[in-house]
């Protein structure tokens, strides 16, 4: 696999290794990723934040192909808001990249800031949250703030925390090809 993707090939990923479970969740990796789109889509995101929304996870579905696992190790953290993004940027600007890479630290913001947020997440964001460091603390949440696109990223995480619903209808991948084409368009 080369170190960029086309948007075909994130389809065709997606497609292929989507219909792995996703984490400890009920729900497989693709249906995470269009209940998510589907979130920001009917919230009014721009195409951009409907695209990171798709997308936040490619990293774990880039990490099971390149290790030809059925899906990644859960004990340790895969680092997977980072690894798609080598694999976007030519395709994708900040608006996109951006919340990507930010979302787990939006969850370690929000457990920080918003007391009661830590109760409710499921119990496999529990798992990863321990597994990406925990909250943030202070002075930790107050720097993830003033990170340009870190509004978007708070909005991503709770589309992120929404989407893990067994059998939620939301609309096929081949609906949101258009909206990555246009964000594509727009970087």
């Amino acid at each position: 696999m080369s170190t960029s993707l086309t948007l075909d090939e994130i389809a065709g990923l997606l497609q292929r290794r989507g219909a792995a479970q996703y984490g400890r969740e009920a729900v497989s990796q693709l249906d995470h990723a269009l209940q998510c789109a589907h979130l920001a889509e009917q919230a009014g995101e721009t195409p951009a934040t409907v695209a990171a929304a798709l997308l936040h996870d490619l990293g774990h579905l880039l990490a099971a192909e390149r290790q030809q696992a059925p899906e990644p190790d859960d004990r340790r953290d895969d680092l997977h808001q980072y690894i798609a993004l080598p694999f976007l940027r030519h395709l994708f600007d900040e608006a996109v990249l951006a919340p990507i890479r930010l979302h787990v630290d939006a969850k370690r913001y929000l457990c920080q800031a918003e007391p009661g947020y830590f109760d409710t997440l499921s119990p496999a964001s529990v798992h990863s949250l321990a597994l990406q460091g925990g909250a943030f603390n202070e002075q930790e949440a107050r720097a993830f703030l003033h990170q340009p696109f870190a509004a978007e990223a708070v909005r991503l995480r709770r589309y992120d925390d929404l989407a893990k619903v067994a059998g939620q209808p939301t609309p096929e991948l081949g609906h949101y090809l258009p909206v990555l084409a246009q964000a594509a368009r727009q970087a």
